[in-house]
């Protein structure tokens, strides 16, 4: 595969991972990821952002790079916007090929720089309207935007290509073959890429809401032209799309989120598992969308990804020595690190010689903002009593979610 040329002078070089990993250690990635790095060619040339060695990434990079033609030696400068390993793991082995190479990142992203790869020497901080010139018409303007997601962040932004090179900020999971532009997309890839936008938005950039609100406006006074994230697509023909989308995924932490209503169960026997298709029935009555997630046969990445999105939850668990069913625990636990929060919620599950498990997800939860309506348990087998205020808790879910979002 040869670097991808976005206008004269600017290139994007990427791998894909694709080897069955997780990213970050724990989150599964069934369709890849990619890793974008992008070459900006004046009198002086800037590698914008690295890789780890990781499913033989540099070397795919090295390949792309002689197609240029261009090689590590050649490059005078390295703009690190978020120093993350995924980013920056081989920045020691890059550093050996070309020793003479001068670093750029934030003050705090220098600071990363030593503890992750002991650099301290060529290394130097830029803040907020700090100019790289880079001869020939091009020249790179650094903005800051910490905490998105890691405190070092910043994005760069080319000036006579109106080109914002966003990092994490604005990507997704998801490999990317021949086609690296949203103009070169079909309808279906375009929805495949918005679902990963949102499972990567919520693995990983969720906790950070706010912040993310904060970059789009301090972002928002420049003609960008395209955005070229460091996974996922470039946007060329309409890059205010993919600012529209992670607007929106910032907004749901607060509310209202999407009339919609997500459904996490777990069954031990079978008998919670009876009354989550009553609880389904009323929501469906609704005429609300209802996504529906098992664990611990699937991972909370997906469930997390559809928890996000929406106004309403549903658990569905039963007691398991006096406690919650320990995987919805695992569940919970997520949620509150990724700010899971304002939900409206229904609990139901069954007990059999104890109950406790409602008990302890009111001492779980209390601190996520969540709306709760009445739960319903019971001992053993569920009756028709049982089926049908299982069924009347979903419907009224249901109403409470369309009113908010209405």
């Amino acid at each position: 595969m040869k670097a991808i040329k976005i206008v004269n002078g600017i290139y994007r070089v990427g791998a894909n991972i694709e080897n069955g990993d997780m990213f970050e250690g724990m989150w599964p990635i069934p369709h890849g990821v990619s890793l974008n790095c992008y070459v900006v060619k004046g009198e002086k040339t800037a590698l914008i952002d690295l890789v780890r060695d990781w499913n033989d990434a540099p070397l795919t990079i090295k390949e792309q790079l002689e197609s240029i033609p261009l090689s590590f030696k050649e490059i005078d400068y390295l703009v690190l916007n978020h120093l993350e390993p995924d980013h920056t793991g081989w920045l020691h082995d890059f550093i050996e090929e070309n020793p003479r190479i001068e670093i750029l990142a934030t003050k705090k992203g220098v600071e990363l720089a030593k503890v992750f790869s002991g650099i301290t020497e060529n290394i130097r901080a830029v803040k907020s309207g700090d100019i790289l010139d880079l001869g020939d018409g091009k020249e790179l303007v650094f903005e800051e935007v910490p905490n998105v997601h890691w405190p070092e962040t910043m994005v760069t932004y080319e000036k006579s290509s109106r080109i914002l090179f966003s990092c994490d900020a604005f990507g997704s999971y998801g490999s990317i073959g021949a086609a690296v532009f949203d103009d070169e997309l079909s309808e279906e890839d375009h929805e495949f890429f918005y679902k990963e936008s949102l499972r990567y938005y919520a693995n990983i950039v969720s906790t950070f809401s706010t912040f993310v609100l904060k970059a789009i406006d301090k972002l928002k006074d420049l003609e960008i032209a395209m955005i070229a994230p460091s996974h996922g697509i470039i946007w060329r023909e309409n890059p205010a799309r993919i600012v529209s989308l992670y607007k929106d995924f910032a907004t749901y932490m607060n509310g209202p989120a999407l009339p919609e209503i997500t459904v996490i169960w777990g069954s031990m026997y079978g008998h919670t598992e009876q009354v989550l298709h009553s609880v389904i029935k009323g929501i469906r009555s609704e005429n609300v969308p209802v996504h529906i997630h098992r664990v611990p046969n699937e991972d909370v990445s997906w469930a997390l990804a559809d928890a996000w999105k929406s106004a309403g939850l549903v658990f569905g668990m039963p007691t398991y020595e006096y406690k919650m069913f320990p995987p919805i625990v695992y569940v919970l636990d997520v949620f509150g690190i990724k700010h899971i929060w304002n939900k409206k919620v229904f609990r139901f599950g069954s007990w059999g010689w104890s109950g406790g498990a409602q008990k302890d997800f009111e001492a779980r939860t209390e601190k996520l903002k969540w709306e709760f309506i009445d739960p319903v348990e019971w001992n053993g087998t569920a009756d028709k009593e049982v089926h049908e205020r299982a069924y009347q808790r979903g419907k009224e879910l249901a109403k409470l979610v369309k009113t908010e979002s209405s």
